[in-house]
């Protein structure tokens, strides 16, 4: 819904677009220096940030057990679409960004970041044996959050870029997240096969014949 909002008022130039450039203009005269404002923008590059999930999807197909294909392509798949939903807003809106020119919202950048990272913080918080597995998505969060603030400190993004690519991402990566999971719930296809079997082979295996039975069997003697 805050994303449709969002998207809504930077389509029509409403007042909360307005606010939005703004607050731009205040944040960019705020920044930090220019060396670390970059260094939290460029985490959102590919080259930094699909290394990570690459990482973790190794690890949990090195780590995982049945299904341990299902959580990187569920990863995977989740970044691909994110790149796809955000190309196609991008083309459809066209907004104008702080540097000039077009295709500016949602923020690129801030999408790739959330869900590499949060893909990451997923695929390793599957591997984790104790709890508190709350440090993965923390992390995640925090660097998102670096790279958000980078884009808008550099003047790359309006605010509203990143916000509605938070949105957008948080969507995305709870669908990847449910999927996982509920794949993960399954049982194995050997299970039944398994059990079926042992059944079986406990129906066909005779009854042990007792010594009382036997003798009842047996019947009285005869002279």
């Amino acid at each position: 819904m805050l994303f449709a909002l969002i998207t809504w008022q930077v389509a029509v130039d409403g007042p909360l677009a307005a606010v939005d450039m703004r607050l731009g203009d205040a944040l960019r005269h705020t920044a930090p220096p220019d060396a670390l404002a970059e260094l939290c923008a460029d985490l959102g590059n590919m080259i930094v940030a699909l290394p990570v999930l690459a990482a973790a999807c190794t690890y949990s197909v090195v780590t995982g057990g049945v299904r341990r294909w299902l959580p990187p392509v569920c990863a995977a798949a989740a970044l691909a679409v994110t790149a796809l939903l955000v190309t196609l807003v991008k083309v459809w809106l066209g907004r104008p960004g702080p540097p000039g020119g077009t295709n500016y919202y949602p923020s690129g950048h801030t999408a790739t970041a959330a869900v590499a990272f949060g893909g990451a913080a997923l695929l390793f918080s599957l591997t984790v044996r104790r709890p508190p597995y709350w440090p993965l998505p923390a992390t995640a969060a925090l660097l998102t959050g670096a790279c958000s603030a980078g884009l808008v400190w550099r003047g790359y993004h309006w605010p509203l870029d990143v916000a509605a690519s938070w949105c957008l991402s948080w969507v995305v990566l709870t669908a990847a997240t449910a999927v996982t999971l509920r794949g993960l719930r399954q049982p194995s296809s050997s299970s039944p096969s398994s059990s079926s079997s042992s059944s079986s082979s406990n129906r066909s295996s005779p009854e042990p014949t007792t010594p009382a039975k036997r003798s009842r069997s047996a019947g009285p003697n005869r002279p």
